[in-house]
């Protein structure tokens, strides 16, 4: 301990350390358990305990020790066996073996940590029946280092040896990210998977060897003739940027909407019976559903396509690298510009790839380039589709004759029981982007909805995410998914009954009965077609449109005003104002709590933990983002703020608040775009919150209980907290009430200079019709001075 100045840190994530000075501690039990030992411990701390996965979702957590030479690494090595053998410990050494006792193992870094369980059963499946010489591909992430030519040539030279090939490789520095694509024999293969350490996953430069990404998927199904568009007049320059598929950008709905930059020359292998995701997600952006009948949006979209031949990632890219150079190209190149975008629509995840307390690579891109290029970043939870068992059922007549309560509760309780293997799919964990979880939600008429009948609704008149919506939370525990838009209904299929056990399935394609209303890849002979879709990739394309209509409500408004903000202060806003309507519905949260407990009242934070998992910051009516109301004023403001530094921002309260025993209420969301630190103490480097208001009580207001708390809000990007009362308040006629953003460093170093932060306030007392008028009258004045 001594040899090190600063003593030694404990990661929760081994990203860009050394694996040869590694030291895994596997704990055994509460991690809460192991962090208290470890604080007894002269010199050893236990740097980003916040960041570890929840106990109950990871059933083998591990911390990483970085030791300064390999005489530490022995020391350290020895003192563990001495304590496995029963020998006793010497004077001074009692805080070790409390460590120990919180702990299975002490090793060394080595294969198995460079593959995890998971990962190695997709190989096995990927090998299974085939030739010890035939090809497969893997990815494979080097330990990233400053000089990291000599690591790339030495795993390279290894991959030929074993009688493969490189196929693509890449080097991002912003994200200490160094990985190749190869190619391996299935017997070399096998060796990774049986953890040979002569194997390519002995290699000490490699961090991370994984399956290549494979794309989620989003079909179009029940396709029918499209009627005739009705798109009239010309189009602004485009705001927002779609990466997916290569779209049908002759399709009616898209032609004069959709701008297709195609940087990877994918259009050429993409069949366009195959363009079914590219196409979807265009048309709910510019559309919305086609059942609601929304008018368009009044800018065109850019479409930059990632996806190939029926919809799969190219063969011979890494995708980290493919979505970087996509980015950059709507920003850095010159046809067509992108220079003014700021909503990035990713529709997309990495199936073989669910978050588990470690960033992936693509979440940790998507939050470097959010803050450097100023994007808000709208991403999808993931579908996870797998059939579960629904307990205390062995039929499906007992289901669907089942109270539906008694129903819904039972697939929340299975839905709980599977929350590990249900983790969001990268990059949902992103940390400065807004993930979208799918609401069981659609517009089909009623009509339409009967000829479904033969399937089970799971969660009737309840607000919940589909049981296929993969769940939070996210990194550090953060709040994920952000909010749940809608997905389509899904109903569940019964796939197995018998022997006291029922068998359930989320559909893998939409119906006509139970999906949103979409453009669709000519079929049959029909030129132009419209079909079905659903999942999380559609609720994300549906978020991405509200942004846009929010921008474009603050563009009629304030013009100039606010196109003239940076791209990072539009980002920011638009990310505030996109949560801030969201609410948990009141009867979903409680059954959630009813049903996953705990059922001891004082647990109360850890009962809100549970709901948010399924609900996030919640959901709302997709109108209620950009409307006004008579009854209710929604204020916003962009602001900066620096080091240790508090700024606190003023709202004009009306006077027509005051003296009324009515429900009313003052909601407030702080959205920020925080600068991150690949790799090293501290990911997330700012840390911004909303001090509690000191004039709850003269407004007689208290905090609402139908929100996450306000521990878990601390943990991302965004803050949201709402204030409500019935009785009534005491109001002048100049009162305002003052808000304050304070910025505290997060665990590890801080950024330098000022943070842009965007703040959203509404005033509500629903009847009482003077409130948005008379605060307009305060506010006009000052909006006329500035302009």
């Amino acid at each position: 301990m001594d040899a090190s100045s600063k003593g030694l840190e404990l990661r929760s994530d081994p990203t860009a350390l050394a694996p040869e000075r590694l030291l895994v501690f596997e704990v055994r039990g509460a991690i809460s358990s192991f962090a208290n030992a470890i604080r007894n411990v002269p010199g050893l701390e236990f740097i980003d305990e916040e960041a570890f996965p929840e106990d109950d979702d990871d059933k083998s957590p591990a911390a990483y020790l970085l030791v300064p030479n390999d005489a530490a690494l022995r020391q350290i090595l020895s003192l563990w066996r001495r304590w496995v053998d029963g020998q006793s410990m010497a004077t001074g050494f009692t805080p070790w073996r409390d460590v120990f006792n919180t702990l299975r193992d002490i090793r060394v870094w080595g294969p198995q940590d460079r593959i995890s369980e998971p990962e190695r059963n997709i190989l096995t499946e990927e090998i299974q029946g085939r030739a010890d010489t035939d090809l497969v591909s893997i990815e494979i992430e080097l330990v990233f280092r400053r000089d990291g030519d000599w690591s790339e040539t030495s795993v390279s030279q290894s991959i030929v040896g074993v009688g493969g090939r490189v196929v693509s490789r890449a080097r991002i520095d912003d994200i200490h990210y160094h990985a190749i694509l190869a190619e391996l024999p299935v017997q070399a293969i096998r060796g990774i998977i049986e953890l040979d350490q002569g194997s390519i996953g002995g290699l000490e430069p490699i961090q991370h060897i994984r399956p290549q990404s494979l794309a989620t998927e989003a079909g179009v199904s029940d396709v029918e003739p499209a009627t005739e568009a009705n798109v009239e007049g010309e189009f602004g320059e485009p705001i927002l940027a779609l990466i997916d598929g290569v779209p049908v950008q002759r399709h009616p709905l898209l032609a004069k909407h959709v701008v297709v930059d195609d940087v990877f020359e994918l259009e050429s292998s993409a069949p366009v019976d195959g363009r079914s995701h590219g196409t979807a997600m265009a048309s709910l952006i510019v559309h919305g559903d086609q059942n609601s009948t929304e008018a368009p949006i009044r800018r065109k979209i850019i479409s930059v396509p990632v996806l190939g031949d029926y919809d799969r990632f190219p063969r011979n890219q890494l995708v980290v690298d493919l979505i970087y150079r996509a980015i950059l190209a709507l920003r850095e190149g010159s046809e067509p510009s992108g220079r003014f975008v700021t909503i990035v629509n990713i529709s997309l995840g990495n199936k073989r790839r669910q978050f588990h307390g470690q960033l992936s690579a693509w979440a940790r891109l998507l939050d470097r380039l959010a803050y450097r290029l100023g994007i808000l970043f709208l991403v999808s939870a993931g579908n996870i589709a797998d059939e579960f068992t629904v307990k205390g059922f062995t039929t499906r007549t007992a289901l669907e004759d089942a109270d539906e309560l008694e129903r819904s509760s039972a697939i929340l309780k299975s839905m709980d029981a599977l929350k590990a293997e249900r983790r969001l799919l990268s990059p949902g964990e992103t940390v400065n982007g807004i993930t979208i979880g799918a609401r069981n939600f659609d517009w089909v008429p009623m009509a339409e909805r009967r000829s479904a009948s033969v399937n089970i609704e799971p969660y009737s008149g309840l607000v919940l995410a589909n049981p296929s919506s993969a769940m939070g939370p996210g990194f550090a525990k953060s709040v994920k998914p952000d909010l749940l838009y809608p997905g389509s209904r899904e109903l569940l299929n019964v796939v197995g009954s018998g022997s006291g056990v029922l068998q359930v399935k989320p559909p893998h394609r939409a119906i006509r009965a139970s999906g949103l209303k979409v453009a669709a890849p000519p079929r049959s002979g029909l030129e132009a077609a419209l079909g079905y879709t659903n999942g999380t990739s559609a609720a994300a394309a549906l978020a991405s449109r509200t942004a846009h209509r929010i921008h474009d409500a603050l563009e009629d408004e304030y013009g100039q005003e606010f196109l003239a903000l940076s791209s990072l202060q539009r980002a920011t806003l638009l990310k505030a104002l996109l949560v801030h309507p969201a609410t948990w519905h009141k009867r979903s949260a409680e059954l959630i709590k009813q049903t996953v407990g705990p059922s001891d009242g004082r647990q109360h934070v850890k009962q809100k933990d549970n709901i948010r998992r399924f609900l996030g910051y919640g959901s709302y009516d997709l109108d209620d983002a950009v409307s006004c109301a008579s009854d209710r004023a929604t204020f916003w403001a962009i602001g900066e703020v620096g080091p240790n530094q508090v700024v606190p921002v003023s709202v004009p309260i009306p006077s027509a608040y005051g003296g009324r025993a009515l429900h009313h209420s003052i909601s407030a969301t702080l959205a920020w775009m925080t600068p991150v630190n690949a790799g090293r103490q501290g990911y997330r480097t700012v840390r911004l919150k909303l001090t509690e208001p000191t004039w709850l009580g003269s407004l007689a207001l208290g905090g609402c209980s139908d929100q996450p708390d306000q521990n878990q809000m601390n943990r991302g990007t965004i803050a949201s907290r709402r204030w409500s009362g019935e009785n009534a308040a005491v109001v002048g006629d100049n009162d305002t009430v003052d808000f304050e953003v304070s910025r505290m460093p997060d665990t590890g170093s801080e950024a330098s200079g000022a943070i842009t932060f965007a703040l959203a306030v509404t005033i509500s007392m629903p009847t009482v019709n003077e409130i948005y008028e008379q605060v307009k009258e305060r506010v006009r004045p000052e909006l006329r001075q500035r302009l």
